[in-house]
């Protein structure tokens, strides 16, 4: 019984995030793919502009990481694809990551248009930010605090301050 129970956590895929080379995030997806390996690697499309061209190309959303839904025997091979330095690890194992949020990172990506990661560390005390939704959509405020996912802002409008609690995923830094 115990030894069947082994076998079925061996073969029981579960999202993980890898961490690849700089730059290689869409190499790597490509090459676990070729490998028969369920991966995944959201982007963003960007207007990038060079001295001799312009172009839209599709930018990775999150700088060298790549998810990959796998089982345990699997992720020797994942060690070994060209461009992979190691799985995240969260607690002492490879961080895993629900299926909701892998389908909740598609839906944003195939259906928000002007999507970006902001860590939670790019946010200061001081920083002028704008809000992208919710009931102050489009007010632009002063980040007082930063608790967790939350941001204490200060908005002045009509005269007054009102102090408010934002997400800071609903938050872009303007100057």
């Amino acid at each position: 019984m115990k030894e069947l129970s082994i076998k079925k956590e061996l073969l029981q895929r579960r999202w993980k995030v890898i961490y690849t080379r700089p730059r290689w995030e869409k190499k790597v997806d490509a090459l676990l793919q070729t490998g028969e390996i369920d991966s995944y690697c959201p982007v963003k499309k960007e207007y990038h502009v060079w001295a001799d061209r312009k172009k839209m190309v599709e930018v990775p959303l999150f700088n060298s990481y790549v998810f990959v839904n796998c089982n345990l025997k699997e992720e020797i091979q994942i060690r070994q694809t060209l461009g992979v330095i190691n799985f995240v690890y969260f607690q002492g194992r490879p961080a895993m990551i629900r299926e909701e949020e892998i389908e909740r990172i598609r839906y944003f990506t195939e259906h928000c248009q002007d999507i970006e990661v902001l860590n939670v560390s790019q946010l200061a005390p001081g920083d002028k930010v704008l809000i992208k939704s919710g009931a102050l959509t489009n007010y632009k405020g002063e980040v007082l605090q930063v608790q967790g996912k939350n941001v204490m802002m200060l908005l002045e409008y009509l005269g007054c301050v009102i102090v408010t609690k934002v997400a800071i995923n609903n938050t872009i830094l303007t100057t």
